[in-house]
């Protein structure tokens, strides 16, 4: 699968209009070429270095959905209305919707990840990504993934 983002490419800059310092807006997601079979999506967003790179502790999760429909091929900026079917999980902050990065101290890493599902997941009640992760073990038929780094500027 291709993944892609028309504001930042793989390993660069995150725009700051998509963090906690500009509007914390969800940046726009593009993908194509999904496997054969493919029923759903689902995306997870999540930051490995939490708190602090140098001493990372935890993977603080910004962004959890799934059940978005085979034909779904992008997600627009400050999405609000998820496409009709798909669903909200639950973020670290506990609640749904994308949560943009927010770095305590240094440069963070953010992995944007596209999973191509041969079914459509049940209504999963808001999962957190470990619950998400269990529902979609078996199901998966391709990844695709994005990274893009963000260091507060103040």
């Amino acid at each position: 699968m291709q993944f892609t983002s028309p504001v930042f490419t793989q390993g660069s800059d995150i725009p700051s209009a998509y963090t906690c310092e500009g509007g914390d807006l969800s940046p726009p997601l593009r993908w194509s070429q999904a496997p054969a079979g493919t029923r759903s999506f689902a995306l997870i967003v999540d930051d490995p270095d939490a708190p602090d790179p140098a001493n990372p502790r935890t993977t603080w999760v910004h962004w959890v959905v799934y059940n978005l429909p085979a034909a779904t091929q992008e997600l627009p900026e400050a999405v609000k209305n998820l496409p009709v079917g798909a669903r909200d999980g639950r973020n670290d902050w506990q609640r749904s919707g994308y949560g943009g990065p927010c770095p305590p101290i240094g440069r963070h890493r953010y992995f944007f990840k596209l999973y191509a599902l041969d079914t459509e997941l049940p209504d999963l009640q808001q999962p957190t990504k470990a619950q998400l992760e269990r529902a979609m073990r078996g199901h998966v038929l391709g990844h695709a993934e994005l990274m893009g780094t963000y260091q507060k500027k103040e």
